[in-house]
């Protein structure tokens, strides 16, 4: 079968024909129709995770299929895959065929292509749980998303909205500004974020970015009010001014997906509910498995939309 294969931290991933896995007890074959390639493909690559698996390597940690051969698992049944050590422990997704643990699949609704199936968990369950669990979300607050315009931060955006809040979306120019959904107030980010956001107030920051645009969104929180750290690709560091913040007393909360798996889990047939009617959406871009290397690239480059996914057969 045809696998992407890395053979070295940060060596260009190329396509190669592996023999096909068998089946082996607490496992599933799943023939893949897509996998995602995200940021943790990349930090995995890069050799800036905690653990990877041993080279040469498959990456790939989520994607969607269908069941070929299971004990677990009916033949036939349109899965998700998610987790468990896939990409990061030992061979990932990026293969046309996978023997999966039984606990990293979860059931495919028939109205969600395999792009969004494959595609869908990381950035939803984020905002889902940044919303509901961590923040605590009421109706009728005003929140702030940074980064509105990237996969998690849309989500956040439509499902705040959802939950009845007053929604304001920072995004970086007026293209990504046609891209929020109606209800959000849109603020450009500009050169100077700190005076793009001076007319902002509100009792919720979703950040999913970091950096100095979450220095600039922090003073924007109302005293008491919460801010969630979701992500850092602005930058991993900020600077504050103790003092001011201590009297402002916002609540600092981090995301860490790692420790709410079980969370996103249990979030993940509503959130598929409401992707297969619409209710939310998700824009995904299709690569074939050999241009896994140009999906990594795409991923890299800031203002692109949605998430990359690989398609066998493509």
């Amino acid at each position: 079968m045809k696998a992407v294969r890395v053979h070295a931290f940060e060596a260009p991933p190329v396509i190669e024909e592996i023999p096909e896995p068998t089946l082996r007890p607490g496992r599933s074959l799943v023939r893949m129709e897509a996998a995602t390639v995200g940021h943790i493909d990349r930090t995995v690559w890069r050799g800036s995770f905690l653990k990877h698996p041993p080279f040469p390597y498959t990456p790939g940690v989520e994607a969607a299929g269908v069941v070929v051969a299971s004990a677990a698992h009916a033949e036939g049944q349109r899965v998700w895959l998610r987790g468990s050590g896939l990409g990061t422990l030992f061979d990932g997704t990026w293969c046309e065929l996978i023997d999966a643990p039984d606990e990293s699949l979860g059931l495919l609704p028939a109205g969600v292509p395999a792009t969004i199936g494959s595609a869908f968990f990381s950035p939803s369950t984020s905002a889902w749980i940044a919303l509901h669990d961590v923040a605590r979300l009421a109706p009728g607050e005003q929140v702030l998303v940074t980064g509105a315009s990237g996969a998690v931060g849309s989500l956040a955006v439509q499902l705040a909205l959802d939950a009845g809040a007053k929604v304001t979306a920072l995004v970086a120019d007026a293209a990504q500004a046609a891209w929020m959904p109606a209800g959000a107030q849109v603020v450009l980010l500009g050169r100077d974020p700190a005076s793009s956001l001076e007319a902002v107030s509100v009792d919720l920051l979703i950040d999913t970015v970091g950096g100095p645009v979450l220095a600039a969104a922090l003073p924007r929180v109302r005293p008491g009010g919460r801010a969630v750290l979701v992500g850092y690709t602005a930058g991993n560091t900020i600077s504050l001014d103790i003092a001011h913040f201590l009297q402002r007393d916002v609540s600092l909360l981090p995301l860490n997906m790692f420790r709410r798996e079980s969370a996103g889990r249990a979030a993940a047939p509503e959130l598929l509910t409401r992707l297969a009617n619409r209710r939310l959406t998700l824009d995904v871009q299709p690569f074939a498995l050999a241009d896994a290397a140009s999906a990594m690239e795409w991923i890299s480059q800031r203002g692109h939309r949605g998430r990359a996914v690989l398609v066998p057969g493509r």
